[in-house]
């Protein structure tokens, strides 16, 4: 919790700073999010449906 303050504070104080560097910020989440978001899919395996049963699994 205090490290969450701090974080406030320290954003208040250098807002000038940060909001200049925000478009650039957004554009590094860009293809970060698109290389880690892509792994959040379906959670089924590599040859597996998601209406096929899986072991030890019945009904």
């Amino acid at each position: 919790m205090l490290l969450v303050i701090a974080l406030f504070y320290l954003a208040r104080e250098h807002y000038g700073h940060i909001s200049q560097l925000l478009p650039y910020a957004i554009l590094l989440l860009c293809p970060l999010m698109h290389l880690f978001g892509h792994h959040h899919g379906g959670h089924s395996h590599h040859g597996e449906t998601a209406d096929t049963p899986k072991e030890g699994k019945r009904g």
